[in-house]
């Protein structure tokens, strides 16, 4: 298959627009595609082969003139597109833009968001989650902007304690564990094993597995 080009997108985004009734012109002014219908604000549409920050970057510049800015692109397949096409729509439907693909294999052309002013709904369990891990975690152990390192939780921290507990004392009721490690769920923790660092030695208590032990020596190797 040879490289796409912008101007294929051209022709099945104009014939959509003329049946529905609009007058359509190309590169007028800086807009990439102009459509009209009788005493309406014109409609504007960008076109792109793809998705990237000019593209939206243009949209935005277009909004000055009328709302009803879309960005159009030509629509890929497999399950990377359907990803990037997901997170483009959302950036899309914030800034007010509208989304449109074109299949050009047959020129279909779908319409996924019109223009429209965004308000944003928010998560009250979201919310109410980041501060309770805000709360409940010691210190600031992780340095913003991280990847591809392990990232110190509160539950992360918990599990060290317990796991501490554990190497300094060796198998142990949950019970003592959550008292001594100053861990409330200590027990469930440890039931549940996230990190695979526990055992259980018998009914109610808990041992620190080689996984653990190997755990904490990287720990304490890494904040020499």
């Amino acid at each position: 298959m040879g490289r796409i080009l912008e101007t294929e997108l051209y022709q099945p985004v104009k014939a959509f627009l003329e049946n529905q009734g609009y007058e359509v012109k190309a590169e007028v002014g800086a807009a990439d595609v102009v459509a009209c219908r009788g005493d309406e604000d014109p409609v504007i549409v960008e076109l792109k082969t793809g998705f990237t920050l000019s593209l939206f970057h243009q949209a935005i510049e277009r909004q000055a003139i009328t709302d009803a800015v879309y960005v159009a692109i030509a629509r890929g397949k497999g399950k990377r597109f359907q990803s990037a096409l997901k997170s483009n729509i959302k950036l899309a439907r914030r800034l007010g833009l509208g989304m449109i693909t074109v299949r050009l294999s047959d020129g279909f052309v779908e319409v996924h968001l019109d223009p429209g002013p965004y308000a944003p709904k928010k998560s009250k369990p979201r919310k109410d989650r980041l501060l309770r891990e805000f709360a409940r975690r010691v210190g600031d152990p992780n340095t913003g902007g991280s990847t591809r390192t392990t990232l110190v939780t509160a539950y992360r921290q918990d599990a060290i304690r317990c796991a501490e507990h554990l190497a300094a004392n060796g198998p142990s009721r949950g019970a003592e564990v959550a008292k001594a490690a100053g861990v409330e769920r200590a027990t469930r923790m440890m039931a549940d094993d996230h990190y695979g660092w526990f055992e259980r030695v018998e009914r109610g208590i808990y041992g620190l597995t080689p996984k653990g032990q190997a755990s904490l020596k990287d720990q304490k190797d890494t904040a020499k």
